[in-house]
């Protein structure tokens, strides 16, 4: 058991690294592709890639009636809302402030596994939380100095937030009888189902798009949605929901890495500080 928590917490580590990815990649891609049509393209590529593991991986388990419910409510909340709302968020707020909004879902996930699955709410968790929250806050204070707060961005990132925790509550009974493979493949397919009424304008935006765009959605549709969806799914069979949301606290600071490196831009100073009191409030939830 040991050694599967171990391979959960690499799993993890995956997970965060691709997702921080994915706001540089966002924010790369806002002036080539609609929300909607970004939302479609993206999980169109990976669905396609997950289908084709579950396939050749042979793993797949006859769902019942209830895990269908569950896999389509994933599908629809975590893999198209979720996704359109943090796109068309993008575009009206400043993505430090719209990753420090998405930051909210731990302490959601935290209240509703309590309620929902039974979980413990230790001091240690609450502690760390509230740590993180802060570096998650500091992060974006000092990102977005000068920036314009719209309300209609902010409300879009706080109903991604919202149905990330509540799809991650439902998704962990899920993961402990089918496999992480399946679970994802299953929700993403169903998200670009929900997504198809943007088909018309992905393909006026893949026809206007250079073709660096369409490579960057390739890569959002193979490695931050197929890949790390699954390792993510994964790391929940063997994590508490719990555990595992307030480590999302560390994908701001992974993005600033990731765009300091890509996008040629230097953090504040006071952003390091930030990603440090993230790294200290996620050791203090793993306190026993």
């Amino acid at each position: 058991m040991a050694h599967r928590r171990g391979l959960a917490h690499l799993a993890l580590a995956v997970t965060l690294v691709l997702w921080a990815s994915a706001f540089v990649g966002i924010r790369y891609l806002a002036p080539h592709f609609t929300p909607g049509a970004l939302s479609l393209g993206r999980l169109l590529v990976g669905s396609v890639v997950l289908l084709v593991a579950i396939l050749v991986s042979r793993s797949w388990v006859s769902p019942t009636p209830r895990q269908w419910l569950g896999l389509v409510a994933i599908g629809g909340l975590w893999f198209g809302v979720y996704n359109v709302a943090l796109n068309a968020g993008e575009q009206l707020i400043d993505a430090a402030t719209s990753a420090m909004l998405i930051q909210i879902s731990p302490v959601l996930i935290a209240l509703l596994s309590v309620i929902a699955l039974g979980e413990r709410l230790s001091g240690w968790l609450m502690l760390g939380m509230a740590v993180a929250f802060a570096g998650v806050i500091v992060i974006g204070t000092a990102q977005s100095e000068g920036a314009r707060t719209n309300v209609a961005g902010v409300a879009l990132c706080v109903l991604a937030a919202l149905s990330y925790a509540i799809s991650l509550v439902i998704q962990k009974p899920l993961v402990g009888s089918l496999s992480a493979l399946q679970v994802t493949g299953v929700a993403c397919f169903i998200g670009a189902l929900a997504c198809l009424p943007f088909a018309p304008r992905l393909v006026s935006d893949l026809q206007a798009a250079p073709l660096s765009a369409s490579a960057a959605l390739v890569y959002l549709g193979v490695f931050p949605t197929a890949v790390a969806f699954t390792t993510y799914a994964y790391a929940l069979r063997y994590v508490s929901a719990s555990e595992l949301g307030v480590s999302t606290y560390l994908v701001p600071p992974l993005a600033a890495l990731i765009s300091l490196v890509v996008l040629s831009e230097v953090p504040a100073a006071i952003t390091w500080a930030g990603g440090l009191m993230c790294l200290a409030g996620v050791a203090l939830t793993r306190r026993r």
